[in-house]
């Protein structure tokens, strides 16, 4: 008859069952072979049991007779079965190797087989006990963490405990693998003493059967022996017979049906994610099903509660505005306001108007904080750089940082420059506080603001205190910060200055640098609001063609630069950056 290797546990993820279906292996017929011996103790056998009607036999021990030696089995090379490790990480057990299986012998002969009957369901094999005396394998812990089980030193041994009586199996072959070093001895002619009939042997608890259940086979379940006897030896009770052996026909299905390929269908091509939401809500993931949704599903309830945060702000500014219009109605303000206008005068040395030098300075800070802005924010959320940037001493980095850091150098020479004539001029005591006064006044400027009766405005010849303030933060507080921030996050800075590296940490420059940059955007709404406000047309004029008059003149010039910020912004691209960065280095798509 023609025995399987039973399959278990994948070795490997995803993994087919191990070992790997191969051809049956020959193994000897109740009627034909010698029993096979397993030669370590603690080794289990595989057995197949045929549930007979008939009672168990007696409780006797019988004694063989010694029988005529037997012609030499041929061996046959067997690959071991290989488990799950002995230890956390480590290597299968047992290690890889074969065992050599004696099979066929004499016809005539008729060996002693043993078979282990389970109590619990059939498809359940019992587990063989190993001669008393012998040590036992040690096997995987019986919780996380723990020792191997069973405890160093204990000894095998067979329960005397009677068990209740179960119908005897016909036991079909039993086929026992050796280790890979040792093989099987030469037949000679021994004395099997075969154990009682009805004998129940503790059965050693493995792994559980489901993920945090309880050890294998359940606490008390015990396995019974049922004995066939050896030639020679006297049957107590005849009703007592060996199974017949199956059919050919009906062997032959047990094996195709062993050794049959397992047929799996087309993986799901979708995500984790998707397969998940898609099974949750009763639609299984296929490769061949359309992943349609609609570009755009509409949140209602996100809506409606932003339209409320909205009407909320909203009822705020009008509650403020009229609680500092009340404010300012009391004869405390109104005295504060006379003696704090918003204002304070400047040195009489300190010029009138904007120069041509200071225009054309404030137009190009604007254009290069707007890219760098857009620059920044791209170098923030790229995942994959359209294409790559290096150097003639071979750093790489990605072209959308080398815009922002290109364009970071231009806005500092730019800067350079408006300070060096900022102060040659003169023209510093328009944005440098000169007295005290300025924070008296500039929150006399702000409270006049919030009521919406704006102070008077003569940027000609003199800023508010709270304009002069926030131009003198923008010019020498935040643009210092994100150069000393930039310069840390670049590649600038020294590597090997480990010293100066722990003092002034990345990371610290990475929670700064950010939140500069949301105070320049936040700067750009409110001055570019207030001047809108407190009267357009005047106030473009100043910056851009250094009139102090009322007309279109200023506004015109003020559209043509915001053409060319536009056109700047789409036109930085790879594109058009490509070009222009291969004058410097090299640029390539990786």
């Amino acid at each position: 008859m023609a025995a399987t290797i039973r399959r278990g546990l994948p070795r490997a993820a995803g993994g087919d069952p191990w070992p790997p279906a191969d051809p049956p292996i020959a193994a000897s017929s109740a009627a034909s072979a010698p029993a096979v011996e397993s030669a370590p103790a603690a080794a289990p056998m595989t057995s197949t049991a045929t549930p007979d009607p008939a009672p168990a036999a007696a409780p006797e021990t019988t004694t063989a007779a010694p029988a005529a030696q037997p012609p030499a089995a041929p061996a046959r090379e067997v690959s071991l079965r290989r488990g799950l490790p002995r230890t956390p990480g480590g290597d299968a057990w047992p290690p890889a190797g074969t065992a050599t299986l004696a099979v066929g012998g004499d016809a005539a002969a008729e060996p002693a087989l043993e078979s282990s009957v389970a109590a619990p369901p059939a498809a359940d094999p019992a587990v063989a006990t190993p001669a008393a005396g012998a040590a036992l394998r040690r096997g995987l812990p019986r919780t996380p963490a723990g020792d191997p089980w069973p405890p160093a030193g204990t000894a095998a041994g067979s329960s005397s405990t009677p068990a209740p009586e179960v119908p005897a199996a016909a036991a079909a072959p039993a086929v026992t693998t050796a280790t890979a070093t040792t093989a099987t001895a030469a037949p000679a002619p021994a004395v099997t003493t075969a154990p009682a009939a009805g004998e129940s042997v503790s059965v050693r608890r493995g792994l559980p059967r489901a993920v945090g259940g309880d050890p294998w086979p359940p606490d008390g379940f015990v396995a019974v022996r049922a004995v066939t006897p050896a030639p020679g030896a006297q049957i107590a009770d005849p009703a007592v017979a060996p199974a017949a052996e199956p059919a050919p026909a009906e062997a032959a299905a047990v094996e195709a049906a062993s050794v049959a390929p397992v047929v799996r269908g087309p993986r799901s091509t979708l995500s984790p994610v998707a397969q998940s939401v898609r099974e949750r809500a009763g639609k299984p993931g296929s490769p061949d099903e359309p992943d349609v949704r609609p570009w755009y599903k509409p949140h209602w309830p996100l809506a409606i509660a932003g339209l409320m945060g909205l009407a909320g702000l909203l009822m705020l500014a009008i509650i403020g505005v009229l609680t500092v219009r009340g404010l300012l109605s009391t004869p405390a303000m109104q005295d504060f306001l006379v003696r704090y206008p918003g204002e304070y005068h400047l040195p009489e040395t300190t010029d009138e108007g904007f120069p041509a030098w200071a225009r054309w300075n404030h137009f190009l800070n604007m254009f290069f904080i707007v890219l760098i802005i857009r620059s920044g924010m791209q170098v923030r959320h790229q995942k994959k750089p359209p294409a790559y940037w290096a150097s003639k001493r071979g750093s790489k980095i990605s072209i959308n940082l080398w815009l922002h850091q290109s364009l970071d150098i231009l806005w500092i020479v730019n800067g350079i420059v408006f300070i060096v004539l900022l102060f040659a001029t003169g023209h510093w005591a328009r944005i440098v506080p000169t007295s005290w006064d300025v924070f008296p006044n500039a929150l006399s400027a702000a409270l006049q603001y919030v009521s919406l009766d704006w102070p008077t405005e003569n940027g000609w010849i003199n800023y508010n205190s709270l304009q002069q303030l926030a131009y003198f933060s923008v010019v020498f507080l935040a643009a210092p910060l994100a150069i000393v921030t930039g310069v840390r996050m670049s590649g600038i800075w020294p590597k090997n200055a480990k010293a100066l590296s722990k003092a002034y940490p990345i990371e610290l420059a990475r929670a700064i640098h950010f939140p500069t940059m949301l105070f320049f955007v936040a700067f750009v709404i409110f001055h570019v609001g207030l001047v809108f406000a407190t009267g357009a047309l005047r106030n473009l004029n100043h910056m851009y063609a250094g009139q102090d008059v009322v007309n279109w003149a200023g506004f015109g010039v003020f559209a043509l630069s915001m053409i060319a910020v536009v056109a700047a912004w789409f036109a930085a691209r790879p594109l058009v950056l490509a070009p222009i960065a291969g004058l410097f280095g090299r640029v390539s798509e990786r």
